[in-house]
């Protein structure tokens, strides 16, 4: 399973703002679910395949937060740029 991973530690008032150069998955998971992911188990998510970049996800609780970016098993490569704005103190 090829795709793009970085994670960082926010909650509500953060913004990820993920860019993309093609259609792609844009995930943002809290660390369950990225480890169920990584298995190739069920798992839950925000966000979806992004059709426009960039694109921008909230965390909705204070966590561990993972931000992950693939091709849902189409062939090709993506590139991406993830950035997390703090919008609260």
């Amino acid at each position: 399973m090829d795709f793009l991973h970085s994670e960082f530690d926010g909650g509500p008032g953060d913004v990820v703002i993920v860019t993309l150069d093609r259609q792609a998955n844009v995930m943002l998971l809290d660390e369950a679910n990225f480890s169920a992911y990584r298995a190739g188990s069920r798992f839950s998510y925000l966000g979806g395949w992004a059709t426009a970049s960039p694109v921008r996800l909230g965390p909705p609780t204070f966590g561990h937060w993972h931000v992950v970016v693939d091709l849902g098993g189409r062939a090709g490569q993506v590139r991406s740029g993830i950035r997390v704005v703090r919008l609260a103190a």
